[in-house]
């Protein structure tokens, strides 16, 4: 699939590139990251590089899985990144530092699970690791559905899979927080 760009009120998702190769280090480098994320670590500038060559590109190509950099504007600054795997037909994302609690990552979210929906899949999943609290506030914000805590589905960095919360929103899932998650 060509790659395709998706707006929202506060924001536009477009591609990655090689102009943020420097942002996404710099982020990736968040003790968070370490922590509840499975990027590498340390995070250092080839794996950003490698990030865009081996996974960004490829995976619009093969249509396995499609990544937008989040901008608050056309052409501006990378904020965060987001994704939808095909394959697992989940979400991953992250938002740096400095754009955390304007409800940025909610609104992109919501934007790239109507897209996925135009394609008539039928469901979205999401995970993350138990305590993500941040994560679990922005799938609840869009009206994913918690279903329960169980060893996560994407490897950990080390190649277990720790325990994770996880959930799931439908096409007529209603878009408000539901009750049910961890508090």
């Amino acid at each position: 699939m060509k790659p395709v760009t998706l707006r929202s009120a506060r924001l536009v998702l477009d591609q990655p590139g090689d102009a943020d190769v420097d942002a996404i280090t710099a982020y990736c480098r968040d003790p968070l990251f370490e922590r509840y994320l499975t990027t590498p670590w340390p995070y250092e500038r080839e794996h950003a590089v490698g990030f865009l060559e081996r996974v960004v590109a490829p995976g619009w190509a093969d249509d396995r899985e499609y990544t937008w950099a989040l901008r608050r504007e056309e052409g501006g600054p990378l904020a965060g990144m987001i994704g939808w795997r095909s394959q697992r037909s989940d979400v991953g994302f992250w938002l740096g530092a400095d754009h955390r609690g304007h409800g940025l990552m909610a609104e992109a979210l919501s934007v790239v699970a109507d897209w996925v929906f135009a394609l008539d899949v039928p469901v979205i999943r999401w995970e993350c690791l138990v305590g993500n609290a941040a994560s679990a506030a922005t799938a609840r914000a869009v009206g994913f559905r918690f279903t329960g805590e169980a060893p996560v589905d994407v490897p950990a960095r080390d190649g277990s899979r720790p325990p994770g919360w996880h959930a799931e929103l439908t096409p007529i899932s209603p878009r408000v927080p539901r009750p049910g998650w961890p508090v």
